[in-house]
């Protein structure tokens, strides 16, 4: 019986060759952006499960109340590890102090890399349970051991062995290879490090970190815990709340810090905090695309709906037969399903094969490393569900219309669709065009808000900007040498040294005090360390007073303040304010317009510049000529910098690079959500190209006749196409509202964002209309043009 059912089915589809490529190509597009959307969200939702104790892993968070909000900070004080082992143990398996990744100098001999690595204590490779590849986990136990990634290894030694080689990280003393670690997969936190060392290698060589008066005071590394297999992780969280609260001085007090656990499963899809709340993160986009490939299969179903059941009049006569030789329902059911599976089967296959080429240009675009595991029982187990669940929406519709024709209509030959028949596919096309529309809508606001933030004034001048990262005792103690060196090659307009580049700011205090503060007021204050010069070569602009100046002996202990820090510190009149910082009295000489050093989507904040002789400067800020091109600049500023810093490596940053970084999440996403929106759009265009062509045969002798009597092939095209065109603009109509509250909800996550403007609304609307205009017209002016003769003599 089944077998009869396919054989049927597959002359069905060799039958009619139009239909079934229209609804084919449509199903495979659909499905294709589905596995698609499905792989990356299957992605998502793996991040850090390659961790054996993923379920028992931790993070401690700290929210504090600065600026009048409560902030959520992941950096702690490097004494809240040993606290936490000695006083919360029970609730922990391993605590684990380590430093946040970041790029540092790897060194053999001559051969040297920037790396992004960490400095960890010994318990943590245990924790993260490393798979290692040469050595042991106990690599860490040397205090001078380091371990390397696989990857790390490799472009150091190649396939000699590393173990007990002797390295070098930045300026602290030599360490020893220990050990070589499996890399890190993509979707993991840790995707890009590639080397451990030891806590104790970073402690023992960095004299600032042994010297702390005060080491509860700054914030600075990341604190992983293991909970105990007994433990509770919401217990756990409350009983730590107040362990750095109880260790931290009066004045931090006042800022009332309070610690909490955020498990592994949440570090990646909710990382974003407000008001101390956890808001979210990047799983509203793994249910945005999880939705958008929903819809697109949807639209693809639609079509097949559509196009099965308005070839209704077609097959009623074999309904009809078919119930007359004893045919029922259920089996006339079972056989419209088996043509939906057999479409889908074929289908499918196509949508393999379009999702397997299109991953490259995918994975790029997603910036994943995303492949079908072909050998995957579980992927063809889901597959086989995602198969026969894509047939049963698509084929349920049409099996349950078909299988209730009237025999006795059918063969007397008076059954005709009704009225009311076409009333469903007018709907079905509604739901197509609105969610293509609604999709285009949002894809424009996504790229309207990521242009209105790059447009963003930004306080200072960025092009022909670099920032080269160094130690600071190789540069800071020759600054005028080296600045005079570079003005005098004609390559370069200004020089300037600072803490950080010009795109970010590295540190923060809250020990400022000025006259009127609140003393239970706890403010914290962004602080940049720079250079008399700083001012002029960033060319930042002065709202009150002036610049620090070497004309000004005093000026070595001012300050100069942002728009937002001397309004945080309600100040009339900042100019000649004394602020003082642990007991030591500085003034404010200026006030500079606020610049965007954070994210482009959030608002300043406030920020401090120190002035001049601060040891903590270790970038050099550079104005490149805009008469020279940046290639022969760097020519020149490379081996000036070398001279004064032979053992690092001449690295630098553009500023407008470092800021068009800032965008890339965004970007990223509106990449993709264009990709979809197009393919949703033309699996759309591809059902109204079979609806019209359809239309179009049915009424082939209506238009013959029409123009014998006169017609023109602008008549024809109006009789054919006002219908779908009435279809469109309803749908833009319930597109429209629909669209603009899912956006407007969705610019709510920014505190600098665009409006929805009215033309995005009729830009996309007319888009659609356009399109659909072009797609009926092709079938409209097709059919205007047919053999009269032909069409009539067929009567």
């Amino acid at each position: 019986m089944f077998k009869n059912y396919f054989k049927v089915a597959f002359r069905g589809l060799l039958k009619d060759k139009l239909h079934s490529t229209i609804n084919i190509v449509g199903l495979s597009i659909g499905m294709a952006v589905a596995l698609l959307i499905g792989l990356w969200i299957h992605d998502e939702l793996s991040y850090d499960k390659n961790f054996a104790h993923y379920d028992r892993i931790a993070r401690v968070f700290q929210n504090l109340t600065n600026n009048g909000e409560v902030q959520t900070w992941l950096e702690m004080p490097y004494p809240l590890a040993d606290e936490l082992r000695k006083h919360y143990g029970g609730d922990f398996k391993r605590v684990v102090m380590a430093t946040e990744e970041d790029k540092h100098l790897l060194r053999l001999d001559d051969k040297k890399i920037n790396v992004d690595g960490i400095f960890m204590e010994p318990a943590g490779t245990e924790l993260f349970s490393l798979d290692m590849l040469r050595g042991d986990r106990h690599g860490l136990d040397d205090p001078t051991g380091v371990l390397l990634s696989e990857s790390t290894a490799r472009a150091y030694f190649g396939d000699s062995d590393p173990m007990n080689k002797i390295m070098k990280i930045d300026n602290l003393p030599p360490v020893k290879v220990t050990g070589v670690y499996r890399d890190f997969p993509k979707n993991c936190s840790f995707a890009d490090l590639g080397f451990i060392s030891s806590w104790a290698c970073l402690y023992n060589g960095t004299e600032w970190i042994r010297t702390i008066q005060d080491p509860w005071r700054p914030n600075w590394v990341v604190d992983y815990v293991e909970l105990n297999d007994h433990a509770d992780i919401a217990h756990a969280s409350a009983r730590i709340r107040d362990a750095k609260l109880k260790m931290v001085n009066n004045a931090l007090k006042t800022k009332k810090p309070a610690l909490f656990l955020a498990p592994m499963s949440r570090w990646h899809l909710y990382s974003k905090f407000k008001n101390g709340v956890n808001v979210g993160g990047a799983i509203r986009y793994v249910w945005m695309f999880g939705i958008i490939g929903v819809f697109v299969l949807l639209l693809a179903c639609i079509n097949f709906m559509n196009l099965s059941t308005a070839r209704s009049e077609r097959r009623a006569r074999e309904v009809g037969v078919r119930k007359t030789v004893g045919s029922s329902r259920r089996q006339l059911v079972v056989q419209f399903f088996t043509e939906s599976f057999l479409t889908v089967i074929v289908a499918f296959g196509l949508a393999l094969l379009l999702a397997w080429l299109a991953l490259p240009f995918f994975n790029e675009v997603a910036n994943k490393q995303l492949r079908v595991p072909m050998g995957s029982v579980f992927m063809w187990m889901s597959c086989l569900g995602f198969v026969l669940f894509t047939a049963l929406v698509a084929g349920s519709y049409p099996a349950i219309y078909l299988s209730s024709f009237r025999p006795v209509k059918v063969l007397k030959g008076t059954f005709r669709a009704g009225r009311f028949a076409a009333l469903p596919r007018r709907v079905l096309v509604v739901v197509q065009f609105t969610v293509s529309v609604a999709l285009i809508i949002g894809t424009m606001v996504v790229y309207r808000q990521i242009q209105f933030a790059k447009d963003r004034p930004v306080g200072y001048s960025r092009k022909g900007l670099i920032a080269i990262q160094t130690e600071i005792s190789a540069f800071h103690p020759h600054i005028d040498a080296i600045r005079e060196e570079l003005l005098k090659t004609g390559m370069v307009t200004d020089v300037a040294e600072s803490s950080s580049s010009t795109t970010a700011v590295g540190n923060s205090s809250s020990s400022f005090d000025w006259p009127g503060k609140d003393p239970n007021f706890s403010i914290d204050f962004a602080c940049e360390a720079v250079s008399w010069d700083y001012g002029k070569t960033i060319g930042w602009q002065i709202k009150e007073g002036r610049d620090f100046s070497r004309e000004f002996l005093s000026d070595s202990s001012a300050i100069i303040l942002n728009e937002a820090a001397a309004h945080m510190m309600d100040l009339k009149h900042p100019i000649g304010t004394v602020v003082s910082s642990f007991g030591r009295p500085t003034h404010v000489v200026g006030v500079v317009g606020d610049m965007v050093v954070g994210s482009p989507y959030d608002e300043a904040g406030p920020i401090i510049y120190l002035s001049q002789g601060n040891n903590s400067v270790n970038h050099l800020i550079v104005r490149i000529n805009p008469l020279v091109t940046a290639r022969d600049a760097l020519a020149k500023i490379a081996p000036i910098c070398k001279r004064f810093d032979p053992e690092e490596i001449f690295s630098y940053q553009f500023a407008d690079d470092e800021y068009a970084r800032k965008f890339e999440d965004e970007e990223r996403i509106g990449h993709l959500a264009g990709f979809f929106a197009l393919f949703a759009v033309v699996i759309s265009c591809l059902g109204l190209f079979g609806l019209t062509s359809f239309v179009a045969e049915q009424r082939k002798k209506e238009i013959g006749v029409r123009k014998v009597l006169g017609a023109s092939i602008f008549n024809v095209w109006n009789l054919l196409s006002r219908d779908f065109m009435r279809l469109v603009m309803i749908s833009y109509l319930i597109a429209m509202p629909v669209g603009y509250l899912v956006m407007h909800s969705w610019l709510q996550g920014y505190q600098y964002r665009t409006g929805l403007s009215w033309w995005i609304f009729l830009a996309a609307g007319a888009g659609a209309l356009g399109i659909a205009v072009i797609v009926v017209s092709f079938q409209a002016v097709r059919a205007g043009m047919m053999n009269v003769v032909k069409a009539l003599r067929t009567e």
